[in-house]
């Protein structure tokens, strides 16, 4: 899969690369593709070579409305004229798609593996415990991206959709059950609990798009090579492990260069940003469970109170540079002024803006429940890190999902990320106490800061 990088999206929405990914959707003649999806040669005849995370197939050119509206998650192959794509209903494309709250559960369930990666974390803070989170979290955070594509190409109001997306959710249940295991060894049977229950996930994802668009055939296979690579990881040791993990992750992430379809689709703005948003407020709400966890079995003493609240407080800053300064309603505005070709890159860039946030909320969840349960006390340096490494993260995050869209100012988010991690040294040599007083109080200066700079321009202007 191409990263935004260098070539990440301009204003309107276009990346440059020298053949990445085209945000518009507009697959480079370089060669190269969006996330999911694979590079397009065709040239300027084929403006849609953009596919999603989840390796979908192209439901239909947005050039024939009886076959639909193409999602990234189904550009990843756009059938040939001789191939026409399956024309079940699909939403009006100029229909204001909303989540549904089967989508807002579907996330729930989501979030709990989020949570199990934090276990993960917090059971082994070392160099191998936070590679294995990142394998995992590459391969979930792909196929959610797939199963986000497609809810915003047709709402699962169906009852065969809506089943099969319990199915759905059944496998990222399983795989969250297995995750604070599936790298340990004489494991297997739960390893391979964790690779069949990604199975689950990639066939359900591939038939529910198969009831869009046939075309999905020619997508499925990597997605289910890589389900057999993370089952087939659990037959072998440790470190080969890790090599079949990473062969797993660079299946799905890289199959753009792979296969080289094109085609059209329209991105839904509302939808989008609200099912994003969505999961972050979620994630958030499940590290305040973390902190809930971490604290209960101490007792309520004042010392472990005063953390919890802290924590939580924490938690709420995190959640204001997301939603409280308006960057999801803007993000939603700066796509729908975007013509529907370009839409695709802006929808990519906030697919990958989200990984440094929902990274950062696993290891503040990791880090909160390290601390909690003794917080008056000093701490190894691993723990004040994840504290401040995961505030970082979703600072660092949320400048870039800013950058990426145009919606706002970096320069303080990114110092407020760089003082996150500053204050690690706190909470090795004070206590918890004070490094989450410090952090908080350092984000909120930011966002005091921030909104200064907003309306010291316009109370010039009236003065």
């Amino acid at each position: 899969m191409t990263s935004p990088g260098p070539g990440a999206p301009d204003p309107g929405g276009r990346a440059d690369v020298g053949g990445a990914a085209d945000p518009g959707g507009t697959a480079d003649p370089g060669g190269a593709a969006e996330p999911g999806g694979v590079a397009d040669p065709g040239g300027p005849t084929d403006p849609g070579g953009a596919a999603d995370p989840g390796g979908a197939a192209d439901p239909g050119s947005a050039a024939d409305p009886d076959r639909g509206v193409a999602s990234p998650a189904e550009a990843a192959n756009s059938p040939s004229p001789s191939e026409p794509a399956s024309t079940t209903d699909i939403t009006d494309p100029d229909e204001p798609l909303r989540v549904t709250t089967l989508e807002l559960f579907f996330d729930l369930v989501f979030a709990f593996t989020l949570t199990q990666l934090a276990s993960l974390l917090e059971h082994r803070f070392l160099p191998s415990g936070a590679f294995e989170v990142l394998l995992v979290f590459g391969v979930l955070w792909w196929m959610y991206g797939g199963y986000a594509w497609l809810t915003n190409t047709r709402a699962p109001t169906r009852t065969l959709d809506r089943l099969l997306l319990l199915l759905g959710m059944a496998g990222f249940l399983i795989c969250g059950l297995a995750i604070p295991r599936g790298f340990g060894p004489g494991e297997t049977e739960t390893r391979v609990a964790l690779g069949v229950g990604y199975l689950i996930v990639v066939l359900v994802h591939s038939a529910l798009f198969y009831r869009v668009n046939r075309n999905i055939v020619r997508v499925t296979p990597f997605n289910v090579s890589a389900a057999l690579l993370v089952i087939g990881a659990a037959f072998v040791p440790t470190p080969a492990s890790y090599l079949l993990w990473m062969v797993a992750v660079a299946v799905q992430w890289l199959s753009p260069l792979i296969a080289h379809p094109g085609g059209r689709f329209d991105i839904r703005p509302a939808h989008f940003a609200e099912r994003h948003g969505a999961l972050v407020i979620v994630a958030l709400g499940e590290s305040v469970a973390a902190i809930g966890i971490g604290a209960a079995p101490q007792g309520v003493t004042l010392s472990v109170a005063l953390a919890a609240v802290l924590g939580l407080a924490l938690s709420a800053v995190l959640w204001w540079t997301y939603f409280g300064d308006g960057d999801d309603e803007r993000a939603e505005q700066a796509i729908a002024a975007t013509d529907p070709s370009r839409r695709a890159g802006l929808a990519l860039a906030i697919y990958y803006a989200h990984i440094p946030i929902l990274l950062g909320v696993v290891t503040l969840a990791a880090g909160a429940a390290l601390t909690i349960g003794n917080p008056a006390g000093t701490h190894h340096g691993g723990e004040a890190v994840a504290l401040a490494g995961g505030a970082a993260l979703f600072l660092a995050g949320s400048a870039w999902f800013r950058w990426a869209l145009r919606i706002g100012p970096i320069a303080l988010r990114l110092a407020g990320a760089g003082f996150a991690l500053a204050t690690a040294a706190i909470g090795a040599t004070v206590n918890a106490e004070a490094q989450l007083a410090v952090l908080l109080a350092g984000i909120v200066a930011m966002l005091a800061a921030e909104r200064y700079a907003r309306v010291r321009p316009a109370a010039a202007a009236r003065a």
